[in-house]
């Protein structure tokens, strides 16, 4: 049996860069070197199809533990809730009015960079505090 050695996380998107270049920020990642033979990225994209120029994107986690993200053009608008999102842990191992503090802290910034708040769940006795968040073309994540 084959073992899994990596993962690609990928999005559906209307602008693959746009949100590529968003999520870079928020997760620290980069967008990695064009192909050999080219120059940059926008010389790539140029020698393609100009019905594939602009069709895809990615990036990646500079240390090379997260996964690879990748944004492909589709032609639909997003009509209802994704079945997968990414959790961004950014108040991992804090609790309390410490981990919301860090929770809307990091809002706040995503927010700057052009993401909204959808919900604020505030913990219970089961749940954690979460800050489910929409991406720039509205696709849900959360900050947990």
């Amino acid at each position: 049996m084959a073992s899994v050695r990596q993962v690609q996380v990928t999005f559906d998107c209307a602008n693959p860069e746009r949100v590529a270049r968003f999520w870079c920020e928020v997760l620290g990642y980069v967008v990695p070197p064009p192909p050999p033979g080219f120059e940059t990225w926008d010389d790539f994209d140029r020698s393609l199809p100009v019905e594939d120029q602009g069709s895809a994107f990615a990036c990646v986690d500079p240390t090379g533990v997260g996964p690879r993200l990748y944004f492909q053009r589709v032609p639909e608008d997003k009509v209802v809730k994704n079945r997968v999102h990414l959790d961004v842990r950014a108040g991992a191992g804090l609790v309390g009015d410490e981990r919301l503090a860090t929770l809307q802290a990091e809002a706040d910034r995503l927010v700057a960079l052009g993401a909204s708040v959808y919900q604020v769940q505030v913990a219970d006795a089961v749940n954690e505090s979460c800050i489910t968040m929409l991406d720039v073309e509205g696709n849900e994540f959360c900050l947990d």
